[in-house]
């Protein structure tokens, strides 16, 4: 069901003019938690691909919500690699529209379980313009922007543009010559930072000590913050388990790695 917000979302506070309106389905209490914006290119590497899902998938193991636009590429891999349960999408459309249609069935279950945002009402298609109010608003809900791969002129610097107006912190993947253009660029200015370890990266931006739960599959699935039944149905026998060992609790109804 496709609501108004009644209340201000501080982070957003940060843009040039405040959204007019805004819509939503799902979660809202996602909006209280740590947040990271990661976005990049529709088209991105196998490498970018395979890096993107670490960062995502590592940065919700240790609670932090990703953010993104709901479009193909790096957008998509981080929503689906955060877990459904603890990501954001910005689209740039009315939320009665599943928008691009390849991604309707990952736009589908984060109305479920994660949450839509929208400054457009319902019927509104998406537009150039409506894609850069997009932009800032998922640029302004994270603590941080990511950008894992970018073209030059891209709409991803435009981002990077937005965080740089806000003062944001600005990370990228390390890219070959030739490659990643766009970051390449920014790299060479200073503007951003590469993240050359991502345990390294992850424990600078939550003080935290690195878990080694990659090569544990329960801890793994746990980690995208599943429901308790959903956990339950998967690995019923450790999910009692691990949370007698204080591996995991379970917390409104999800499981939480700790």
């Amino acid at each position: 069901m496709i609501k108004q917000f009644d209340f201000k979302i501080d982070e957003l506070s940060s843009m040039k003019k405040y959204p007019e309106e805004l819509f939503y389905i799902g979660n809202t209490k996602l909006l209280s938690k740590k947040k990271v914006s990661i976005i990049g290119t529709r088209r991105p590497s196998s490498y970018t691909k395979e890096f993107t899902h670490k960062l995502a998938t590592k940065l919700s193991s240790y609670g932090i919500c990703i953010v993104s636009g709901a479009a193909m590429g790096v957008d998509a891999i981080s929503h689906a690699a955060a877990g459904v349960e603890n990501t954001i999408a910005v689209v740039a459309n009315g939320l009665d529209i599943k928008y691009p249609s390849v991604n309707k069935n990952l736009i589908s279950n984060i109305e479920e379980n994660g949450l839509m945002i929208s400054a457009y009402k319902e019927g509104e298609k998406a537009r150039n313009y409506t894609f850069v109010l997009r932009n800032e608003i998922v640029v302004a809900l994270g603590d941080i922007l990511i950008v894992t791969e970018a073209d030059l002129k891209s709409g991803s610097l435009t981002s990077v543009k937005y965080a740089l107006a806000m003062k944001k912190k600005i990370y990228t993947l390390p890219h070959r010559l030739n490659e990643s253009l766009g970051t390449q660029e920014l790299v060479k200015k200073s503007l951003v930072q590469p993240i050359y370890d991502i345990d390294e990266f992850i424990a600078s931006i939550t003080n935290s000590e690195i878990k080694n739960n990659e090569n544990d599959e329960v801890l793994v699935f746990c980690s995208t913050n599943p429901t308790y039944d959903e956990a339950m149905r998967k690995y019923s026998n450790k999910i009692f388990e691990y949370e007698l060992e204080g591996k995991i609790k379970i917390q409104d109804g999800k499981v939480i790695v700790l």
